[in-house]
């Protein structure tokens, strides 16, 4: 089975959703950040949203470290930065290193960032993430 990890800034809000989402859908996924402060809890409003779409999910935030690397089938990221950063601090992965829209499907651009937001910004990520994580699951399955 293919293996996910996840990246955003703080893995406090979007790579967490989508590592629960993949979990969820029978998927073997991590996640982390690239400048997490690790041991941070996810962020209130991406547990609540998870909840409402029946996830149960704990989580505390992790760097973006080589071994979670080496353990990936597939990294993807929330941005294009995220990707840059990754491919120039860890070029060994450059060959599984995909934004999560150009791998879902082959669009540039980013998934909303709802840190700060409203519960319904982070609603909206969800709903981003959820869609594009279909794709995924359907190209992987």
């Amino acid at each position: 089975m293919t293996k996910f990890v996840f990246v955003c800034t703080g893995n406090t809000c979007r790579s967490p959703m989508a590592e629960a989402i993949m979990k969820n859908k029978g998927f073997e996924a991590k996640s982390a950040g690239i400048f997490a402060f690790p041991g941070a809890p996810i962020s209130k409003e991406a547990k609540d949203v998870l909840k409402e779409n029946g996830i149960e999910f704990d989580h505390t935030a992790k760097t973006f470290h080589q071994q979670l690397g080496e353990w990936a089938d597939i990294i993807l990221t929330m941005t294009e930065s995220h990707k840059d950063y990754i491919a120039k601090t860890f070029p060994m992965f450059t060959s599984k290193l995909y934004t999560l829209k150009e791998y879902a499907d082959g669009t540039p651009g980013d998934v909303i960032d709802p840190f700060g937001g409203t519960i319904d910004t982070y609603r909206s990520t969800f709903k981003e993430l959820e869609g594009l994580l279909q794709r995924v699951a359907d190209k992987t399955e």
